[in-house]
């Protein structure tokens, strides 16, 4: 079979990794179910033009165990749904056609709405499973496995999803590698083909041109495999920076910061970095409400990022990050939204060139980030972006220094630590009074000037008391502090720089 001979010739592990696991997935389905039990869904877009060829070599590779022969695919008997849609492209139209007379398909042309038209073929027909050329990453694949059943309400089959976790990139390597045909519209710049009404040549693909009309490179040539859906009119929105709003300008913002390392709580390894972060937050006006401290456990990590991203502006999270089993932060943040793990073809490429010489073109497990809600925030300093899901940034640092590189790169991309926000200062004045003293008149202080932080501590039990005063307004807190003085005699308190 000319697509199985095509992928054993290749020198792409990663393709041939992909390849196999999808053989594996159709081959299981048709062990499970008979040939007249499923089908198999094309739209004409590359994304079910692969797993029309998968679904050819899986079935020959199945007929070929099954009958010990090696012999030709003389027909292909997997009954194919097209829903037909007066939206679609006519190049659309033109491929599916063109391919179901060139590989023989058994077409079922559906011309009502995808729900409606399945109730009436399951109905007519003792289908059981569909496949489906779901990719993580559109849509639809949020919570799906690569058998899920359908969703409730819809009627029951069910989806066989055989490239689930294929990028971008695996759908093109395998269309050039096996040199099969696929929609001219991919050829003209389109990467992510919908209806006509939504859908328009993606412009990262743009040519410079003397020539009035404007001229696309083909699909195959887009760098960035995240960005396929960019030529959708109606795409989603981008994530939008979390804290540059000029509604926060005057607000107090809040953050958590979450540590993941069952070495902490051991107290085999000193906390270093909750106590820089808070620092660090605190100086450039942010309130830290709360510091946690995990074992290595998918579940905490889930409930604890949970609970703070609802309450808090930001959350911080740091620790438990990589490929070891420990390693359990990501899984824990893509829990807490609902979402799945998934590769990132465009975070994998910037891991290959860091340890590239371990890559085996097999799954990376570091490159599996949260789907649908991960924004990658690029800056020239780091060999590799931050990762931020929602209002939850993700830290790699180790150690304090490696703290201070992505703090400074945080700050510029995020304007964290400027631009709308106001920054907070302090005054400390220390004395030597006991604390019955002072207790009184500083809890009437704060009653009097409910907008500044009235904090309180010793260094040592026999010490001095350090008073803290915190605020976003220098005077306020000149006029906080002048106010204390006066309620004591001169000299008691003493200003700390």
């Amino acid at each position: 079979m000319e697509i199985d001979k095509a992928i054993g010739e290749s020198d792409d592990k990663r393709l041939k990794t992909k390849y196999n696991n999808a053989i594996f997935v159709i081959k299981r389905a048709l062990a499970l179910y008979s040939i007249e039990e499923v089908a198999f869904s094309f739209n004409g877009g590359k994304d079910s033009t692969v797993l029309l060829h998968l679904l050819r070599a899986g079935y020959f590779l199945h007929k070929k165990e099954q009958t010990c022969s090696n012999g030709g695919l003389s027909s292909f008997p997997v009954r194919t749904i097209y829903f037909e849609s007066p939206s679609a492209f006519t190049e659309i139209n033109a491929f599916t056609y063109d391919a179901a007379q060139t590989y023989n398909l058994q077409l079922d042309i559906i011309r009502q709405d995808f729900k409606s038209g399945l109730e009436a073929l399951l109905k007519a027909n003792p289908i059981r499973a569909i496949f489906l050329g779901v990719r993580i990453g559109d849509p639809t694949a949020v919570g799906q496995e690569q058998f899920s059943p359908s969703s409730p309400g819809w009627p029951p089959f069910m989806r066989v999803n055989p490239i689930l976790d294929w990028s971008y990139r695996d759908v093109w390597a395998f269309l050039l590698t096996c040199k099969v045909k696929y929609c001219s519209l991919y050829d003209q710049g389109y990467t992510s083909i919908g209806s006509i009404h939504d859908t328009v040549p993606n412009s990262l693909l743009s040519v410079n041109d003397t020539s009035s009309k404007e001229k696309f490179k083909p699909a195959y040539l887009l760098s960035d495999g995240r960005l396929e859906r960019a030529g959708r009119v109606k795409k989603i929105a981008s994530l939008k920076n979390d804290v540059d709003t000029e509604s926060q300008k005057h607000e107090v913002l809040l953050a958590s910061v979450i540590a993941v390392g069952d070495e902490i709580l051991s107290g085999t390894v000193e906390d270093q970095l909750g106590l820089s972060l808070c620092k660090k937050l605190t100086s450039v006006g942010w309130s830290v409400q709360q510091t946690t401290v995990l074992r290595n456990d998918i579940d905490s990590v889930s409930e604890e990022v949970d609970r703070q991203r609802s309450t808090s502006d930001m959350v911080f999270i740091y620790g438990g990050v990589g490929p070891l089993h420990s390693d359990v932060t990501l899984a824990g943040v893509a829990k807490a939204f609902g979402v799945r793990l998934a590769p990132d073809e465009e975070f994998e490429e910037y891991l290959r060139h860091l340890i590239s010489e371990q890559c085996t073109g097999d799954r990376n497990e570091m490159a599996q980030l949260p789907e649908g809600i991960t924004e990658l925030l690029h800056h020239e300093k780091l060999s590799v972006p931050l990762i931020k899901c929602r209002n939850v940034i993700v830290l790699a640092a180790t150690n304090t220094e490696e703290l201070e590189k992505e703090w400074e790169c945080l700050t510029e991309l995020t304007k964290l630590g400027g631009g709308s926000l106001i920054e907070y200062t302090s005054r400390r004045l220390m004395t030597s009074l006991t604390d019955v003293e002072v207790a009184e008149p500083l809890s009437k202080l704060g009653l009097e000037f409910p907008d500044i932080y009235l904090g309180c501590y010793r260094k040592s039990r026999q010490g001095p008391i350090i008073i803290c005063l915190t605020g976003k307004d220098n005077a306020r807190i000149d006029s906080a502090a002048q106010t204390l003085c006066k309620k004591f005699k001169k000299d008691v308190f003493v200003e700390i720089k």
